[in-house]
């Protein structure tokens, strides 16, 4: 059944992209349930280490995001129908994910796939006309053979057609530890779509007992979507529910570890 929506909703997108100027090659349009199942593929697998060029110029590695997730946008410059309002609709996902988790705790990074046209200047234009702000978001583009590569890590597909290109609206999670998470499809994909995965792969791996990993697990499970107020909050009654249990457990621990020494020694 979701496997269904997400094919009806990427056929739905690849079906309402305008396409522009500037490409002469034409090849088959894209077939929506291969998209997804190219897509689905590239869960799990590493993305490489892979060289860019930011919005700048400076070089970008993309082994410098490791150890925080990092959402990964697609996007060519020339774009005016598609690419656009996926950006503004992420720009508001990002703010929100930034307020509930805190900026520091992932990073963006929007990839110009257009690799003959999307500059460094052109990048920078994009990036001014979206308002695109965030200090933890960058834009970034490479060679040719560079960004084949790193879109087949991704599993994304697109295809150059007469004036422009076919695509597929992904943004992608890839966890700290540099594997893709999660795809995320759509120009207006629902919030708790892209904030869920996202709070997975900041909260959910931590296994360390520190205060601060432990904080993180009482946020993975507090951390709740209000449909009412249409953002996300932290559910306090959780807290002091979750608060109960950890002690509860360890004062049931404790007279474990009373019984144990008492009888050991008996």
């Amino acid at each position: 059944m979701i496997r269904g929506a997400l094919v009806a909703a990427v056929g739905l997108g690849l079906a309402g992209m305008l396409v522009e100027p500037g490409f002469a090659a034409t090849l088959d349009r894209l077939d929506p349930r291969k998209v997804i199942e190219r897509s689905e593929q590239a869960i799990g697998r590493n993305v490489g280490n892979y060289k860019l060029t930011d919005s700048t110029g400076a070089p970008l590695s993309l082994r410098d995001y490791r150890g925080k997730p990092l959402v990964i946008s697609l996007i060519y410059t020339a774009c005016s129908s598609v690419c656009p309002p996926m950006t503004q609709h992420l720009i508001g996902a990002v703010n929100e994910a930034s307020r509930v988790f805190g900026p520091d705790r992932f990073n963006v990074l929007t990839i110009g796939f257009d690799a003959r046209n999307d500059t460094p200047t052109r990048l920078t234009q994009f990036a001014t006309a979206q308002g695109i702000k965030s200090k933890n978001w960058r834009l970034a583009s490479a060679d040719p053979a560079t960004i084949e590569a790193l879109l087949h890590d991704l599993g994304f597909s697109y295809a150059s057609i007469a004036g422009g290109f076919d695509h597929v609206t992904q943004t992608t999670i890839v966890g700290s530890d540099g594997k893709v998470y999660r795809p995320v499809y759509g120009d207006d994909f629902p919030l708790q779509m892209f904030i869920e995965p996202l709070k997975d792969a900041i909260y959910g791996t931590s296994s360390s007992f520190s205060m601060s990993g432990i904080l993180d697990r009482v946020k993975f499970i507090c951390t709740v979507y209000d449909p009412g107020a249409g953002r996300y909050r932290i559910d306090y009654g959780l807290v002091f529910g979750s608060v109960i249990a950890a002690l509860s457990l360890l004062v049931f621990g404790g007279f474990l570890y009373r019984e144990w020494n008492r009888t050991g020694h008996a």
